[in-house]
């Protein structure tokens, strides 16, 4: 039998980086340059193939978006709005490099399907209007777009950054950026809409990062909500799962936080929660009621906590696709 010869130092070396390299390539997530949604927005297309057109006037964005037919529309620069502009159904919206997107007002999905939102900087939406709102909404993608406001104003100066209400369904918010806002993610706007909101409002959040927004991340009522992959850092309160709402928390790292989860705040019923691999980082949980959603009906491939601050923060937000 030949026998090899002993390795050099330089080969044993290149040996051990080839592991190293394929270790980390097995460790980080595909979800970075996704090319379509996981979770409950699964088989969103938005306007898939169609000819893109590019728009740099607020003008000619609302022309652009308008009506049902599938349609790709490219945003180049940003561009002031005053309320919101109403999107239409089978429409992809996409920005154009790190730095396009809107400011004082924001996108509007009202009644309409088959919605992509992609790589825009979305920020100060003024109340009453949200950063994006999805409204009777189903099968939306909202995707590596950055959010802001500031918190020098008064919390009701600005509106939700990204609200989900009145029934909207099958929705996925992945990789994306909110930072300095008060209210971050509102899904399902009153108390007593239980009759149009039950059996709906289901939404999937992964690999967002939330930095130094105070509660709603996400405020979740009557639906079921999967948070999974994300990195809060600076919040009051983060999840919130209430009006019998159920929510499955997984995989998420917390920091400066005071409550990661809370299930019984502010309205007359309490939600449920399910907790599992979380780093809270310190911060409290208020759990009165454990839920009974615990697999997700779609494929997903969680990351480990451990892995979730590096991934999300190298990898949420515009510019970043």
């Amino acid at each position: 039998m030949r026998t090899r010869p002993p390795r050099t130092h330089a080969q044993r070396t290149t040996v051990m980086l080839a592991a190293v390299t394929a270790l980390a390539a097995a460790t980080v997530p595909a979800g970075a340059a996704e090319s379509s949604p996981v979770g409950f927005g699964a088989g969103t297309t938005g306007g898939g193939g169609a000819t893109a057109v590019t728009v740099s006037s607020l003008a000619a964005f609302k022309a652009a978006v308008t009506g049902s037919t599938a349609k790709v529309v490219r945003v180049n620069g940003l561009i002031s709005l005053s309320g919101q502009v109403d999107v239409g159904s089978n429409t992809t919206v996409l920005g154009v490099g790190s730095s396009s997107g809107f400011t004082g007002g924001g996108l509007r999905l009202k009644k309409v399907t088959n919605v992509v939102v992609r790589n825009l900087n979305i920020s100060k939406p003024l109340a009453p209007a949200d950063g994006i709102e999805v409204q009777a909404s189903t099968k939306v993608w909202i995707d590596h777009n950055s959010f802001s406001a500031d918190r020098s104003h008064d919390k009701d100066y600005y509106d939700g950054l990204l609200d989900i209400n009145h029934a909207a369904d099958n929705v996925t918010v992945s990789w994306n950026s909110f930072r300095e806002h008060f209210k971050g993610s509102l899904v399902g706007h009153s108390d007593n809409n239980a009759g149009e909101d039950t059996g709906h409002l289901r939404v999937t959040y992964h690999h967002n990062r939330f930095s130094n927004v105070y509660s709603r991340i996400p405020s979740l009522r009557f639906g079921t909500g999967h948070f999974y992959n994300n990195y809060v850092d600076g919040a009051e309160t983060a999840c919130h799962s209430r009006m019998g709402a159920q929510m499955l928390v997984e995989n998420n790292v917390f920091r400066n936080t005071g409550v990661a989860v809370t299930t019984n705040r502010s309205s007359d019923v309490d939600g449920y929660a399910n907790l599992r691999g979380n780093d809270l980082g310190g911060a409290a949980t208020e759990i009165s009621r454990t839920g009974s959603f615990t697999s997700p009906p779609y494929s997903y491939t969680p990351e480990s906590a451990s892995t979730v601050v590096a991934s999300v923060t190298s990898g949420a937000g515009a510019g970043k696709l």
